[in-house]
């Protein structure tokens, strides 16, 4: 039975055994440089750069939707004026801005990152090793025969609520793979659907992400010519995720957008199981140290990084390490399907946990809002999950945690200056009918706030 005597701690358990929104900001005695006991390093992030180069030509022989790009999978950085205006960001607090891979192609979320990272390094070590590939070779010769002849003989599968099982049966598929996604019960029909159309096996199983992750695991481990992208434990995910970094840092630099000591940037992440966020946040930390400030965004009732983070610090005494959400007596049901994870990767703790600034809950009402707040101010269509990112200013700037925070960092002098980006993280392939219900639930709920 979960337990505190520490009556400072109160105010913020009560919040978060209750279900109510929250900003928990990282112990200072947490905090750590940007490269101490990382278990992971920039010239891995530089290697899955690289390695996406080398299979550009490759991915815009696969995908038309990438000849533009000449195969890169990239998203936009925007302004977003009109979102500030409408989540009522002052001018004085800084200038919001959207990393916008809910618009990121072939996958339609930032999954596409991590996914098809790892899958492409999985076929890249196959055809290396079956002699289909060497150094200097063209990697549109994986597209011929000998090739697809190869990677038929071997199943991808993920366990997944949506997102990431898109990305891998996607790549997977148009590489000739045989693929499975592992999909719990709360993930959406449509997603399943859009699967299916690609050839792709959906297995669905009773229960939550975590369920769906181990038997898929279970699967796999008992077919020699399996491979299992695992969320929770892969590093090739990981770097794949910290590899937008440095296109990022390109983009901000492009849109003369500087970062600095006073010029901050502060950077909202939705984070599910922590494998995306965690990427994106270790390569930001590597690239601006202590003028980039990353939080996770999560909902109310599936705050799984924010556990894990408290039990780190020792402030869910009596839980299990790491802890469930379900511990804290929560659900784990929201209609953030992609967010919906009972457990934190405990290689994404380990690698920027202490790093993070902090983790804002968000309730599912206020993802509806914003996600209509967003689409009337700057035309932009995502998910419900993808919209938790924008509560992250929200709290910063606008509560008394947030404010006293932004003290003890000495940071509210250079608010007038500092960058706000949040990130979103799905939406471009929701169906029209999906998204109007999404919009009908929401656009009642921005108007009453």
């Amino acid at each position: 039975m979960f337990q505190s005597n520490d009556p400072s701690l109160s105010p913020v358990l009560e919040s978060l055994r209750g279900a109510r929104p929250l900003l928990w900001t990282t112990p200072a005695s947490m905090a750590a440089a940007p490269s101490s006991g990382a278990p992971f390093s920039m010239d891995q992030v530089l290697s899955a750069q690289e390695r996406f180069a080398r299979f550009a030509p490759l991915l815009a022989e696969l995908f038309p939707e990438l000849a533009a790009t000449a195969g890169v999978i990239e998203s936009p950085l925007l302004p977003a004026a009109g979102m500030q205006a409408a989540i009522a960001l002052p001018p004085e607090m800084g200038r919001l801005w959207i990393k916008a891979d809910h618009a990121l192609p072939v996958a339609g979320s930032i999954k596409a990152r991590g996914g098809l990272h790892e899958v492409l390094e999985f076929a890249e070590s196959l055809a290396i090793g079956q002699g289909l590939l060497r150094q200097g070779d063209d990697y549109r010769k994986l597209a011929g025969a000998a090739a697809r002849t190869c990677f038929g003989r071997y199943q991808v599968a993920v366990g997944s609520t949506g997102n990431l099982g898109l990305s891998i049966g996607v790549i997977a598929s148009a590489l000739g793979f045989r693929s499975a996604v592992h999909m719990s019960a709360d993930a959406k029909a449509w997603k399943k659907a859009r699967l299916r159309a690609r050839g792709v096996d959906v297995v669905e199983h009773a229960g939550d992400y975590e369920k769906a992750v181990a038997a898929g695991r279970a699967q796999v481990e008992a077919d020699p010519c399996g491979y299992f992208v695992d969320d929770e434990r892969s590093a090739s995910l990981f770097l794949g995720y910290a590899a937008a970094a440095l296109h990022l840092r390109a983009q901000l630099a492009q849109a003369g957008v500087r970062v600095d000591a006073e010029h901050p940037l502060f950077v909202y992440l939705p984070c599910g199981v922590g494998g995306a966020p965690g990427g994106i946040a270790f390569g930001l930390t590597q690239l601006y140290g202590p003028h980039v400030h990353c939080f996770f965004a999560e909902p109310v009732q599936s705050p799984c990084f924010l556990a894990r983070m408290m039990a780190g610090c020792g402030q869910l005494p009596g839980l299990p390490v790491p802890p469930s959400v379900y511990d804290l007596g929560l659900t784990n049901q929201t209609e953030a399907d992609g967010l919906a994870v009972p457990c934190a990767s405990e290689l994404a703790y380990a690698a920027v946990g202490a790093h993070l600034r902090g983790v804002v809950t968000v309730e599912d009402d206020t993802l509806y809002a914003d996600l209509a707040r967003l689409h009337d101010s700057e035309g932009l269509r995502i998910e419900p999950s993808a919209a938790a990112g924008f509560s992250g200013p929200r709290h910063l700037c606008g509560s008394v945690a947030g404010q006293a925070w932004l003290r003890t960092q000495g940071l509210q002098a250079h608010l007038p200056r500092a960058t706000h980006l949040a990130w979103t993280t799905g939406g471009l392939f929701v169906p029209d009918e999906e998204y109007d219900r999404f919009l009908s639930r929401g656009r009642p709920l921005a108007a009453g706030s």
